[in-house]
């Protein structure tokens, strides 16, 4: 069964959106359309805005300035989008009860717990985990884990900040394979990452920030192939940024 009310997040608009802390501008009058399709990859160096946006997009803060819409509406309730933060909290329980946690918080009828929980750690790899504790579990494993707990929302929006952060090439893969198996059942992943070769391999259309400001928007062979800015030549050649 779904969650799903009838009414679309998408497409996300941010129409001249600023985000200033303690009068630093974090986000600069940044103009994006979050469409369905293939995952959105956010990109740019340190301190380019990648997380403030995935965080305006969810809902979990609010412009200093400019609009943000979710299906063409405003204060929409966030229980079509799941968030992913780099860090991820697992709470003092098996694997499994994590995912329970988060089927009980989303509303899920505990008669369904049982099949969506067995059906979520498979997705994820981890069905041979399920009563290990969770903080026992690889910084891999948790974070396959802390996608299984967005998951159980039944969202249509996914938000990665960065999910393989620190993490060796295998368990990297391993994470990449949950975000496109999400993302061919038509859930609209949009994730920032360091990795450009995570990002070429990913990616649908490529978001390149620098200091707050979006340089480009394009597809990402278009991106990778022809940038049409100096600062993302250079952020591609692997050159620093002022």
């Amino acid at each position: 069964m779904t969650m799903r009310a009838l009414a679309s997040d998408l497409p996300i608009v941010l129409q001249d959106v600023s985000h200033q802390v303690r009068g630093v501008a974090v986000l600069a009058g940044v103009s994006l359309t979050i469409a369905p399709g293939a995952p959105t990859v956010v990109i740019g160096p340190n301190g380019a805005g990648k997380t403030t946006l995935l965080r305006v997009m969810m809902g979990l803060i609010g412009p200093s300035a400019g609009v943000v819409t979710w299906g063409g509406r405003t204060a929409v309730s966030a229980t079509r989008r799941a968030i992913v933060l780099q860090r991820p909290t697992m709470l003092r329980r098996s694997a499994a009860a994590n995912i329970r946690y988060a089927l009980g918080s989303a509303g899920i009828a505990r008669a369904q717990w049982p099949a969506r929980t067995e059906y979520l750690l498979a997705l994820v790899g981890l069905a041979d985990l399920s009563e290990r504790p969770a903080r026992r579990l690889s910084g891999g494993e948790q974070q396959r884990l802390a996608l299984a707990r967005a998951l159980a929302r039944d969202p249509e929006v996914m938000l990665l900040d960065e999910p393989t952060a620190s993490l060796d090439p295998a368990a990297t893969r391993a994470i990449e394979d949950v975000v496109r198996t999400v993302a061919a059942s038509r859930i609209k992943v949009v994730m920032a990452t360091h990795d450009l070769g995570e990002a070429r391999r990913l990616a649908g259309d490529v978001v390149f920030m620098h200091h707050g400001r979006v340089i480009e928007n394009a597809p990402a062979a278009t991106f990778f192939d022809h940038p049409s800015t100096s600062e993302a030549r250079r952020f591609l050649a692997g050159e620093q940024l002022d």
